[in-house]
């Protein structure tokens, strides 16, 4: 399950954290708090970040890795885990690239947000375990515009890991619109599956108040604000156009499902790690238009 906002995951203005990337952390009081200066100088590289030794494990998939520090722990976090580790990053050319050391603020995030390499690597671990592994191309960025390219080497701590909540089952109609649903001009359908008591529609202007899951067609669910235990709030300008769209035909107290098309949501190809593609299918329980 991808723990996010649906505010902002739906908003295509961000992104799930990668590897490399600053996750935020919900402000402290700022008159209490005293961060510390981040480092100016980058982390060195070690010895053999050209290339892994002898003596380092390779997966299947090409991964290889060398247990630094022996862990504390004896459980191993899952695919959808949430994570939190310390780590600093090198290209293979002893160039560093990223470190959340040198920050001095962990990172934390899904495993099923990241890159490839993370997504296996991290599982292999245990908490306190401190891991070395080189990850080649195609289990990191492949090339992407932007991404530091090559084989990339990470340190990584693992600090601690929280056990991802278990999905809710899809619907029996999740690969497709069941009989009886709707369809609008842009190509999204509709069905209401429980009435509601309201009479008013939110405009796209509007902030509105849901309960939420949503499913990939092939069933997995990918974020869910009922398994998080907590309602969304957000703008109806500021989510994906097939949201904007749906909400707008729902009153308080409805209960709807939508299958967006991919052209409505994220694109029908894969943009970032971790984001769902393709069709979408979402329930969507409307509690409140502010």
């Amino acid at each position: 399950m991808i723990s996010l906002l649906l505010a902002s995951f739906l908003a295509c203005s961000s992104s799930a954290p990668t590897p490399e990337a600053k996750p935020a952390d919900k402000p402290a009081a700022a008159d209490k708090e005293v961060k510390p200066k981040p480092a100016t100088v980058d982390i060195p590289a070690p010895a053999d970040v050209a290339a892994p030794p002898a003596d380092a494990l390779k997966t299947a998939s090409g991964l290889a890795y060398k247990q630094i520090t022996a862990g504390t722990g004896t459980v191993h976090p899952g695919p959808e885990d949430k994570v939190e580790v310390k780590y600093t990053g090198w290209t293979t050319d002893g160039k560093m690239f990223d470190s959340s050391e040198k920050r001095h603020k962990n990172a934390k995030f899904g495993l099923n947000q990241v890159i490839k390499g993370w997504t296996e690597g991290l599982q292999l671990m245990t908490v306190g375990e401190k891991t070395r592994f080189w990850i080649p191309e195609e289990l990191a960025y492949k090339g992407a515009k932007g991404k530091p390219a090559g084989m990339l080497v990470f340190d990584v701590e693992l600090v601690d890991f929280v056990a991802a909540p278990k999905p809710i089952p899809a619907p029996e109609d999740v690969a497709a619109p069941s009989k009886g649903a709707k369809k609008t001009k842009s190509g999204l359908a509709y069905k209401v599956v429980t009435k509601g008591t309201g009479k008013d529609h939110p405009k796209a202007s509007s902030t509105v108040v849901v309960d939420y899951t949503g499913w990939t067609s092939d069933g997995k669910m990918f974020d869910s604000s009922v398994v998080r235990g907590e309602p969304a709030s957000f703008g109806l300008d500021q989510v994906i156009p097939g949201w904007t769209e749906g909400v707008q035909l729902m009153v308080v107290g409805e209960k709807t499902r939508f299958w967006i098309p991919g052209g409505l949501a994220y694109g029908d190809t894969p943009k970032r790690p971790g984001m769902p593609y393709g069709q979408l299918t979402f329930d969507v329980e409307l509690k409140e238009i502010k």
